[in-house]
């Protein structure tokens, strides 16, 4: 490109070039074509890091949840005892534990209550019933049985369509109100990811503390603050719960950028123990594991006097707690070691805001 312009140059003024002279044109040229490159790189690199920088409102307050199961969840079997016998037509239908019943006798269910419903219309008679698991859906064929003592119609299954509980928020959007927390799925008895569909989110205050210790996790208790939900549940997964808030002020909440580059070293956690504000305790991260696909990629360990004298480290309902390193929110806490409540697991913050 620098030969073609000099040419250019020495054409268009009618003289003659010696060879060195072009040749230095072409190293001016060049240098000059060279530093202009550096400088768009140098600027567009400033530009793409502002642009790409995220920042979110800091969590650490502790919220309760309540998760539809977008249907009745068999929770137990059990026998009916009926004028001819006792009986199971759950189990003779080849339903179990964990099925979540979504649809019988052509009416769709959502709740235990819509299932009495639909059990009372039925008279007994044999009813079609849809159930899902992690296969997917399958229809049934069932004949309810009058219980003796209720004069009532069962299907010989304890049930629930709801899933209450306390934990963590770790960040807000400040833009959109978006919030993720937990850093886990909410998951079943068996280990399992529940099945929720959809929720919602109250306002909690913490009333007391179980304490961790070696071979038995603590807990956090808490109590729901009224019955005003003040933000909606939209979906559990792997990364823990997320959806959006609706009756709750941000406006006082410190905002951080966010940071994939977790280190080594001193950090710290922003956690309820008493109420509902949250307070800074000082943890080291032991270990980083980025490429962990999963909801591990931090080891940590409680430092913090006070949290260790009230809780022993990492209890139940700590789960979503932010992880702060060097004015940056890096992950949240996850999990706790059984043998060693003072150390637990961490997600990156990535994995989180994915969702």
């Amino acid at each position: 490109m620098s030969r073609i312009i000099a040419a250019r140059l020495a054409q268009s003024k009618g003289m003659r070039y010696s060879g060195n002279i072009v040749k230095r044109l072409q190293r001016g040229l060049t240098a000059a074509v060279a530093a202009m490159v550096l400088l768009c790189l140098c600027f567009g690199g400033a530009f793409g890091a502002a642009a790409a920088e995220v920042r979110v409102c800091l969590g650490g307050m502790p919220a309760g949840f309540t998760l539809g199961m977008g249907g009745a969840q068999v929770v137990g079997i059990c026998e009916i005892l009926t004028a001819e016998g006792t009986v199971c037509p759950a189990r003779d239908a080849g339903i179990g534990v964990g099925d979540v019943i979504v649809r019988f006798g052509g009416m769709d269910i959502r709740t235990a209550e819509e299932l009495d419903g639909a059990l009372a219309r039925c008279g007994g008679k044999p009813s079609d019933i849809v159930v899902k698991d992690e296969n997917g859906r399958e229809e049934k064929n069932i004949l309810p049985a009058k219980d003796m003592a209720s004069g009532k119609y069962k299907l010989g299954i304890l049930i629930r369509d709801s899933l209450s509980g306390i934990g963590t928020v770790t960040y807000i959007d400040p833009q959109t109100r978006h919030f993720g927390s937990l850093g886990h799925a909410v998951a079943g008895e068996d280990g399992a990811l529940m099945p929720a569909q959809g929720g919602s989110m109250y306002q909690c205050s913490i009333v007391g503390v179980a304490r961790g210790e070696r071979g038995r996790a603590g807990e956090l208790k808490g109590l729901f603050l009224g019955e005003r939900c003040i933000g909606r549940a939209e979906k559990n997964c792997a990364e823990g719960i997320f959806g959006t808030l609706e009756n709750f002020d941000i406006g006082g909440l410190p905002c951080l950028p966010v940071s994939e580059a977790a280190k080594p070293g001193h950090a710290s956690i922003y956690t309820t123990i008493d109420g509902a504000a949250p307070c800074e305790y000082s943890v080291d991260i032991v270990k980083v594991d980025a490429d962990n696909a999963k909801n591990k990629n931090f080891v940590l360990k409680v430092t913090d006097a006070r949290l260790l004298e009230e809780t022993g480290g990492i209890v139940q309902g700590m789960s979503g707690s932010p992880i702060v390193q060097d004015g940056k929110l890096v992950g949240a806490v996850t999990h706790v070691f059984l043998n060693d409540p003072a150390r637990g697991y961490g997600i990156a913050i990535a994995h989180m805001l994915k969702n």
